[in-house]
């Protein structure tokens, strides 16, 4: 059973939008699929109550404050959104479960700075098999700052999944409970390319 945290140290980096959409897409494969939030704030939790009834089921797993519960039986996928900070026993706990670790990085050098120090940290809880890629956030590839983040991923010899846009289609989506992968192909279809990478790499 494949499970992918999604975690950065910054807050409002689009942790949620990711594993939301991740979810997704392995519903739309026609896995039985299930979502954990460890953030306070719940914001994976609030778009599972969104979500309607007539789309693929996406299952809600309480994780704990303090640790993350047993992994839950009955479900093939696991994705699981993780609060900004995490860090020391807490993001050990988390990555002790990760077979996949997605980190979405925006094209600041602030947060490029403070995700150079995290992914540090993630190799030293790392584990065998355990496999690490980035996804620039809000990137507009014509700009000096998506230039310096793709030289900044390159230093690091990790895989790049993709660079998403900034686009509404994710905030209108949310807003309904809803995922790229629930609506039909021709509304984001642009989005839907950008995605292949990351669909790829969690596929392999």
């Amino acid at each position: 059973m494949p499970v992918v945290v999604v975690a950065n140290p910054k807050g409002g980096v689009g942790k949620s939008t990711l594993s939301t959409n991740i979810a997704g897409y392995y519903a739309s494969r026609g896995h039985k699929v299930m979502l954990g939030d460890a953030d306070r704030q719940q914001s994976s939790r609030l778009w599972l109550g969104l979500r309607p009834a007539t789309a693929r089921p996406i299952q809600p797993w309480d994780v704990g404050e303090d640790r993350v519960a047993k992994l839950p039986k009955g479900v093939t996928h696991v994705v699981l959104d993780t609060p900004a900070g995490l860090k020391g026993s807490r993001m050990k706990d988390v990555l002790e479960h990760a077979d996949k670790v997605i980190v979405p990085l925006q094209p600041s050098v602030f947060d490029i700075f403070a995700t150079r120090t995290f992914l540090d940290e993630i190799k030293a809880h790392s584990h065998k098999g355990m496999q690490v890629g980035i996804v620039g956030m809000r990137v507009d590839g014509r700009t000096l700052s998506a230039d310096r983040l793709r030289a900044f991923v390159e230093s690091l010899g990790l895989p790049v999944l993709a660079y998403l846009r900034d686009t509404q289609n994710y905030i209108h989506l949310a807003a309904h409970g809803l995922t790229l992968f629930d609506v039909a192909p021709s509304r984001v279809e642009k989005d839907l390319e950008q995605w292949q990478g990351i669909c790829q790499w969690l596929d392999r």
